[in-house]
């Protein structure tokens, strides 16, 4: 099978090629890191699609860090 740019994928097949947690894909969404289509939805959660394409120009550039415990408690030694 071929994939072209207009391939779409769900919020948890991009959560699983990131090996990441679908709460930190819809995150990404909702912060505007991770571009992706809304679709209208009647569940509990919004329903998304995110473009192969824009997964693989996140896959090539570093992905966004959340901030550890150990970076926090650095942090805050320098303060002290």
């Amino acid at each position: 099978m071929i994939h072209d740019g207009t391939d779409l994928l769900t919020v948890r097949e991009v959560a699983k090629q990131l090996r990441v947690d679908d709460t930190t894909v819809r995150r990404w969404i909702k912060n505007g890191i991770l571009e992706a289509i809304t679709l209208p939805h009647r569940g509990l959660r919004q329903a998304y699609r995110i473009r192969r394409s824009t997964l693989d120009k996140l896959l090539e550039s570093p992905l966004p860090q959340e901030p550890t415990e150990s970076a926090t408690q650095e942090s805050e030694s320098v303060v002290q």
